[in-house]
């Protein structure tokens, strides 16, 4: 037909471009440059599972989201296809969080269809319908009426279609979540015409529960928020699906294509996959675009992207005012209001340690849980009923949204929160680290004013002398403490230079006080001692360094005078020659004329020969020690070589 020639040419021209949340008027980006595949299951999961995804950060979550792909996640031509009994789904669910990627897949999949590259043969013509549209609808509209809002097609011939071949219809409905409808849309009498005349959310029902079209196939997006409305509405049989955002894979994937160079992709996925805190974001596609976005303007003027990144705390908060600002319609109250809400129902989680958050405490606190864009609703089994219980987006939002609400309170009442935990220590417990990581991170210049210039949200001065003064006297206390790597975070969250110069006066030695280094605490060490010129001594004793997590202080090590690391080499390759750590002390006037390119090389591969070759080189070597399975004949002779080689050695273990 004609016709639809001309329609799916219309929707090539119109699906093949993205308008970015930052586009100014008329720009626009190909779609192929950002559509990523994301994950995508089509089961429930359980309450372990859930709680196990939502608890999870760094490589343990990527763990768990490849776990979840195995086997499981389904390309975009198989949401309609039989399951295992041969039963076709007449309604397809795709739920997912605020911005895991919805919209974006709807659009590809309009592309490809009208590209003839999906459903060629299963469905003649596709139609997209966005709730959001719908709601501006005035007026009692039939289904032609409504749908010719939205194509190119006349009534006339959308009536055509429709009766020619309803069974080879797909409607997809974006957005069910931004419905409005009222408690009466359940009772009303069946509306059965493609021309009867209604309001235009009665019209969309009906077409929902398979009274317009019964033989035609839907696939609806929603949030978790509003999947047991629409699964009472849906016809059937219909079949539930999930995007749970990107695996690592698809992280690696959406930089590739975003970058469009192979050198800045590198340069940028290498330096976010080294922090685990940014890394697990980035599964959420919205965070992904933020962070791309962010280090493409540092690649534009020049700057390097190691240097001064937007820390964790403000791409919270950048998302935070995305989802607010194009999730978040219809908001029953304010924005300040909406977020101080938040913050007492994520400060109750994390008080009674729950990441699962029972419905009645919910609806105490949020007033309309189901268009919040930052919580999830969950429905588990529980013998022969059902639980609804509700979660944020991650653990890591719970965190955010308390700390937030402990700095944006009055004076009196922020103190009153925060008092007690920092006499106690409380900082200590491990739910709680992460909190104050986040308020002192609230504190950043910059953040401070994205707040209380898009939402009037105003952090106390007071507030910030209490946090500060707390940081002060912790940082004092804890220089030798294993304590320190945990202020070293609080100090790279707030991201003032002069200020951290100032907490750490005093300070001649950063030490990794034998704590197991993540990569993202060699990022808060790298920040740290590049503040501060009164530093000249890193000691990273025992630490368990391996090549990556050195390379990452790399840019450092020029500054210092002295330098004590250990490295973990994990050489397994003849019996009898195992090297399980090495330590070495060495001047500055040796650091700056190491080639550590090279000596990441050798450990990288195991190459015990060459590594003592390199040694033997380090003529100021000052002190070394070394872990070996069994002292053979073969170390003596290289221990004695080496201490041949270098009289200024004083200490060999």
């Amino acid at each position: 037909m004609r016709a639809i020639l001309k329609y799916k040419k219309l929707i090539c021209s119109e699906y093949q471009y993205v308008t970015e949340y930052n586009s100014l008027p008329g720009e626009q980006v190909l779609l192929s440059e950002r559509f990523t595949q994301p994950l995508i299951l089509q089961r429930h999961r359980d309450q372990k599972e859930r709680e196990e995804e939502i608890c999870s950060s760094g490589e343990s979550f990527q763990q768990v989201l490849n776990s979840r792909s195995s086997l499981e996640s389904d390309p975009l031509n198989t949401l309609l296809e039989s399951d295992h009994h041969g039963i076709c789904p007449s309604a397809v669910i795709l739920q997912g969080n605020s911005g895991n990627g919805k919209t974006l897949t709807v659009q590809k999949i309009m592309l490809d269809w009208a590209s003839d590259k999906l459903y060629k043969e299963r469905f003649d013509i596709v139609f997209h319908l966005k709730c959001k549209e719908i709601n501006r609808i005035p007026g009692r509209k039939s289904l032609v009426e409504i749908l010719s809002y939205n194509c190119s097609l006349t009534s006339d011939q959308i009536s055509q279609i429709l009766q020619q071949a309803p069974e080879k219809v797909l409607f997809i409905i974006d957005g069910f979540d931004e419905l409005k409808l009222t408690q009466d849309i359940y009772d009303m009498s069946p509306h059965t015409d493609v021309i009867q005349k209604a309001p235009a959310e009665v019209t969309l029902c009906a077409m929902l529960r398979g009274h317009i079209l019964p033989e035609s196939f839907l696939l609806v997006t929603t949030r978790s928020t509003a999947t047991d409305k629409l699964s009472r509405l849906l016809k059937g049989p219909h079949r539930f699906s999930e995007i749970m955002g990107f695996s690592e894979k698809g992280v690696e994937e959406y930089f590739q294509k975003f970058f469009q160079n192979d050198e800045l992709f590198r340069r940028a996925y290498t330096f976010v996959k080294t922090n685990e805190n940014l890394f697990t974001t980035c599964s959420i596609p919205v965070i992904c675009w933020i962070i791309c976005t962010t280090i493409k303007e540092r690649f534009k003027i020049g700057a390097d992207v190691t240097n001064g990144l937007e820390t964790t705390t403000s791409i919270y908060v950048d998302f935070v005012f995305t989802l607010l600002e194009h999730h978040c319609q219809g908001l029953s109250q304010s924005v300040p209001s909406l977020l101080r809400s938040l913050g007492q129902l994520a400060e109750r989680g994390m008080l009674e340690q729950q990441v699962l958050l029972d419905e009645k405490t919910v609806y105490e606190t949020i007033s309309d849980p189901a268009a919040n864009p930052f919580l999830c609703k969950l429905l588990f089994k529980r013998r022969i009923c059902q639980e609804t219980v509700f979660s944020f987006m991650h653990l890591s939002f719970q965190e955010f949204f308390t700390a937030l609400y402990y700095v944006i309170l009055d004076e009196k009442e922020s103190q009153k929160k925060l008092t007690p935990f920092l006499e106690h220590n409380d900082i200590n417990a491990p739910r709680f680290a992460a909190v104050f990581q986040f308020a002192i991170g609230l504190l950043n210049k910059d953040v401070r004013h994205k707040l209380k210039k898009k939402y009037g949200l105003f952090v106390h001065p007071k507030t910030q002398a209490l946090l500060k003064e707390w940081i002060r006297e912790e940082l004092q206390r804890s220089i030798y403490s294993r304590r320190a790597v945990f202020f070293l975070h609080c100090l790279y969250e707030l991201h003032e230079d002069d200020f951290v110069k100032e907490a750490m006066e005093g300070w001649s030695e950063i030490n990794g006080y034998g704590a197991f280094l993540r990569r993202t605490d060699c990022w808060a060490l790298l920040y740290c001692s590049q503040c501060c010129q009164c530093i000249d001594e890193l000691s990273l004793q025992d630490c368990k360094l391996t090549s990556e997590k050195l390379r990452i202080i790399l840019q450092a090590l020029p500054k210092f005078k002295k330098l004590t690391v250990w490295i973990s080499p994990c050489w397994y390759k003849n019996p009898g020659r195992v090297m399980e750590l090495l330590s070495f002390t060495l001047p500055h006037s040796e650091l700056i004329n190491i080639d550590w390119t090279k000596l990441f090389q050798i450990m990288y591969h195991k190459d015990s020969d060459a590594i003592m070759h390199i040694l033997y080189s380090f003529t100021k070597l000052k002190k070394m020690e070394m872990r070996v399975d069994s002292l053979n004949k073969r170390w003596c002779v290289w221990s004695l070589q080496i201490i041949q080689n270098c009289p200024s050695l004083t200490e060999l273990k």
